[in-house]
């Protein structure tokens, strides 16, 4: 028997197929949220929110403000061709954009302050995706009706009355979305004269296409993505997790208290098992569909509507309420343990850090608005050549003279430089005024620049470089500005 071919033969033989492996889909289909109707101190907390911030937005850029002749009068005006933006009494210029930015720090580290205390309260009651798709919400209600009849009414046949509930919702929103688009714009334009040019169709191309954009905008994200864009849109709930602690108030079940869940029939005793019935209300109210019993998760947007069905179900059954409540780990813990609480620690190490922030930024723009001057001044001295010697031996260093006058008048500047013996000072354009100081006009509410030759005996310098100072006197309103320079000679 030849062995070698047997082997080869049993080498040769096939092998059983492989069984193949289900794929996994990269993407599963999110069902439709259809939050149902309830009324509870939260969801008044909401309407009074969203009632309040809707106004401020839609009414804001009608406000008016007296600032004096040649000036706008819109109280809130973001001025892009005058390069100002306008905030009541407040007027911010393009040298001032710090301003701009210790309002955001001030705005990014409250926020993380709030979501230290009371996790997402941002996200569940003042966030505009929030505020904007409860007002698209009511509306939705108001035509379709509450979450059965709008679940009855999508899965049903295409009828004559679904096309008009349908229809007419989808005008509702499209009405509140050009409202929000021409708002919007009404911040960066004269309210009432942009209006008029939008109707006459006399408006720029600009402000026409940022109110399509914003107007689809609102449209698509308040009508149509809604939860979506908590849950996949937004990076928030990421960043939120590095943020919260066993210290943090969050929308919480009370599970010691709840279970074991099970159905209720009435009369029956409670005794062995939990209050919580099963109903499932605390997940039909949610605005993103999820069920706040399986602990906390990344999609809660912590509006606490889940506390007002759950309640509403605890009286109806004679169980205390708060079986879903705002509390913090440590606190569940311990009513789980049968244990005292502690309350709720506002100063904690992060907590404190973040006040402090916004002590010290706040502190740092409240200082300076305070010392704020009407007037502003810089200079550049000529870096080629860093000096001329004249035929007279006299030495002359030239320089950019740049004056802000934020005041709504024209006004009058002596300009100096004291503590430099024999400076002779003189304007470009202007040499016939030459001396020991010179008059410079500057106009209302605007930048003045100015080339300015200073030209000084070698003898009264005292090196290289001197340092030297440039006054501005303002004889009429008394007030004087100043500023540090050099003045460079040869060796």
């Amino acid at each position: 028997m030849n062995t070698h071919n047997v082997s080869a033969d049993t080498h040769e033989l096939p092998h059983p197929p492989e069984q193949e492996k289900p794929r996994k889909a990269l993407f599963a289909n999110r069902p439709k949220a259809y939050p149902k109707w309830i009324v509870g101190r939260f969801r008044r907390m909401k309407w009074a929110v969203m009632a309040l911030l809707l106004g401020l937005y839609y009414f804001a850029p009608w406000l008016r403000w007296d600032r004096g002749p040649n000036a706008p009068d819109q109280a809130i005006l973001v001025d892009m061709p005058g390069r100002r933006l306008y905030f009541f009494f407040l007027e911010i210029w393009p040298q001032e954009v710090y301003y701009l930015t210790g309002v955001l720090i001030l705005a990014a580290v409250g926020l993380f302050l709030a979501t230290s205390l009371l996790g997402r309260v941002w996200c569940g009651f003042t966030c505009p995706q929030t505020v904007w798709t409860d007002l698209f919400m009511m509306v939705e209600r108001f035509v379709e009706g509450d979450r059965a009849q709008r679940i009855r009414l999508d899965n049903g046949p295409l009828t004559f009355k679904k096309i008009t509930k349908k229809v007419t919702k989808h005008l509702i929103w499209l009405a509140i979305a050009v409202a929000t688009g021409g708002a919007w714009i009404f911040y960066f334009n004269d309210a009432p004269t942009l209006m008029g040019e939008i109707f006459r169709l006399q408006a720029s191309g600009m402000a026409y296409s940022m109110f399509a954009l914003f107007t689809i905008t609102t449209y698509v994200l308040a009508g149509w993505a809604r939860e979506q864009v908590c849950t996949y849109m937004c990076p928030w709930p990421r960043f939120q997790a590095a943020m919260l602690d066993d210290q943090t108030v969050t929308v919480t079940y009370q599970g010691w208290r709840g279970e074991t869940r099970g159905k209720y029939r009435k009369g029956e005793s409670f005794e062995g098992r939990g209050d919580c019935v099963d109903c499932a209300q605390c997940v039909q109210v949610c605005p993103t569909g999820i069920d706040i019993r399986d602990g906390q998760q990344i999609d809660c947007i912590g509006c606490g509507l889940c506390i007002d069905a759950c309640n509403e179900v605890m009286v109806k059954i004679g169980r205390p309420g708060e079986l879903i409540t705002f509390d913090t780990q440590t606190n569940q813990e311990a009513r789980a343990a049968g244990q005292p609480t502690g309350g709720l620690h506002i100063f904690r190490p992060r907590t404190l850090i973040y006040l402090a922030v916004l002590a010290i930024v706040g502190g740092i723009m409240l200082f300076s608005l305070m010392s704020r001057s009407d007037t502003d001044l810089s200079v550049q001295r000529d870096r080629v050549p860093l000096f001329v010697q004249l035929g007279n031996g006299r030495i002359q260093n030239s320089y950019t003279l740049k004056i802000l006058n934020k005041e709504r008048e024209a006004r009058t500047y002596i300009l100096s430089m004291p503590g430099l013996p024999q400076a002779e000072l003189s304007i470009v354009g202007h040499e016939d005024e030459a001396g020991e100081s010179t008059s410079l006009p500057i106009k209302s509410d605007a930048v003045s620049s100015y080339r300015l030759h200073v030209r000084v005996p070698r003898e009264a310098l005292q090196g290289a470089s001197t340092p030297v100072t440039l006054l501005l006197r303002d004889e009429t309103h008394e007030a004087s500005y100043s500023i540090d320079t050099v003045f460079l000679g040869p060796k």
